[in-house]
């Protein structure tokens, strides 16, 4: 495979979601809100982590079953469509809306979700239009009848 054959990604998806996160954490030390009572906020939050985990191990496991590399750097051998991926077409990034969610909230740190939008414009841009369209190049008319079937969040 040549290094054509990604998508073009210039940043792993965790860190476009771990950055703001740290900034956001950090301004709500330095201005502090609360918006939740701490047991609120804990319940909500380990609610939202585990929603993380829920949707991010089946998606992980089944890309290991297809033996396609989830780093979406990489080359994509595979065009996965079953378990999680009937439902969404980015079960791991939806799963890092629901941990960035769930640490922001476990954590009150509350300016974190100012970011949130500018990381899910990032993320729409900069990650899933490239793979999207590296993906329609590599599969073809199959990806294009999976991207209508199945939504691209929820």
């Amino acid at each position: 495979m040549s290094e054509r054959d990604t998508a073009g990604i210039l940043v792993p998806p965790p860190l476009l979601y771990l950055a703001p996160l740290a900034v956001g954490y950090v301004f709500s030390r330095l201005y502090p809100v609360r918006l939740l009572p701490p047991v609120a906020a804990d319940l909500l939050g380990g609610l939202l982590l585990a929603l993380w985990l829920a949707v991010s191990i089946p998606a992980i496991l089944t890309f290991r079953r297809a033996r396609t590399s989830i780093n979406p750097m990489a080359p994509s051998t595979a065009l996965v469509v079953t378990g999680p991926f009937r439902f969404t077409r980015n079960p791991l990034y939806l799963g890092l809306v629901f941990g960035y969610s769930g640490v922001s909230i476990l954590t009150q740190a509350w300016w974190a979700f100012v970011l949130l939008p500018v990381v899910l414009v990032v993320m729409q841009r900069a990650v899933i239009e490239r793979e999207e369209r590296y993906l329609e190049r590599k599969f073809g008319e199959d990806y294009i009848r999976y991207k209508e079937r199945v939504r691209r969040w929820l």
